[in-house]
């Protein structure tokens, strides 16, 4: 634990000093010197800009499908800030509400695993080796767990039970936790983008909406023990914010990588899909029992399921 230490100190005063940076910067000053009307409107100005340039660059690169892809991943990654929004009004929850948000994100993961990544991947596989899709996606599947397996390895951290709890006092284990949930939003952001790039835009849409519900609980496991910390309630917000914000990453790398090299879309499928269900045993569904028995948390998974199966069939 001594070197985890060590890491996140690491962490914490590369923050400072880029804070420092960026407070001393000219632009910045004269950007804080202008009146709030001016300042937030330029802020957006150069905000808009900066979008444009990334996917009016996507476009002429990729084509319409990737811009698509790589939207719905940010959107998916925004869902954190918006699961975030209760601590404006609240400092805790109910065990009983927040199992069952846990249990039907768990729900609705497991759904838009099966229906948008295995399904599609072992059809993928198979188109282009016949009767060996189901193989190569199973390899993705072990190859996304161990991926998720290593990083964990790397870096243990508390789960959810753990940091949701409003007694805990401990700055560095919320932190390890929020590094934890970010290094895990790469691979959901980046199963939204392979399924963009398989060309089928609705499955991508599923995992989309299936990943921004399933953010939700998190965004809130994230800003709630911030905030019982004494962290601003609106900076707590902005830090869940930025965990799922990783996603559009993973996101842009994955229908890239699928739209150039299309031999790897199979394997990239199960690699997403093996990650995702890693992180729904490994993660969710034990901390939906963590306190006892939740049969809320059952029905909800069961519910949650349910509605990404009939969005599935919905979408066609």
């Amino acid at each position: 634990m001594t070197t985890i230490t060590k890491n996140l100190e690491k962490l914490q005063n590369f923050y400072k000093v880029q804070v420092a940076k960026l407070q001393a910067n000219e632009h910045f000053i004269a950007l804080l010197a202008l009146p709030p009307m001016h300042r937030w409107l330029s802020i957006a100005g150069l905000f808009l800009l900066s979008q444009l340039v990334v996917f009016g660059s996507l476009y002429l690169l990729f084509g319409k499908l990737v811009v698509i892809g790589f939207a719905a991943s940010i959107l998916a990654g925004l869902a954190t800030g918006i699961g975030a929004l209760p601590v404006l009004f609240f400092k805790n929850i109910s065990n009983n509400l927040f199992s069952s948000l846990l249990g039907g994100a768990a729900g609705v993961m497991l759904a838009a695993t099966a229906f948008s990544l295995l399904v599609p991947g072992i059809e993928f596989g198979n188109m282009l080796w016949s009767g060996k899709g189901i193989y190569v996606v199973s390899a993705g599947m072990l190859l996304g767990a161990f991926f998720l397996h290593y990083a964990d390895h790397q870096l243990p951290h508390p789960h959810f039970d753990a940091v949701v709890d409003t007694q805990v006092n401990s700055l560095r284990k919320i932190w390890l936790f929020v590094i934890a949930i970010t290094i895990h939003n790469f691979p959901e952001g980046m199963s939204v983008g392979v399924s963009f790039g398989s060309g089928e835009m609705k499955n991508g849409l599923v995992l989309a909406i299936a990943i921004a519900m399933q953010n939700i609980p998190e965004g809130l496991a994230v800003a709630l023990p911030l905030v019982s910390l004494g962290y601003n309630r609106w900076r707590a917000i902005g830090i869940a914010t930025a965990t799922g914000l990783v996603e559009p990453v993973g996101g842009l790398l994955g229908i890239t990588m699928v739209t150039l090299f299309q031999s790897v879309l199979p394997i990239a499928m199960g690699f997403a899909a093996g990650a995702m269900l890693f992180v729904i045993s490994e993660e969710i569904i034990p901390e939906t029992h963590a306190k006892g028995r939740s049969r809320y948390a059952t029905y909800s998974l069961m519910v949650g399921f349910i509605i990404m199966m009939i969005v599935d069939n919905a979408l066609g």
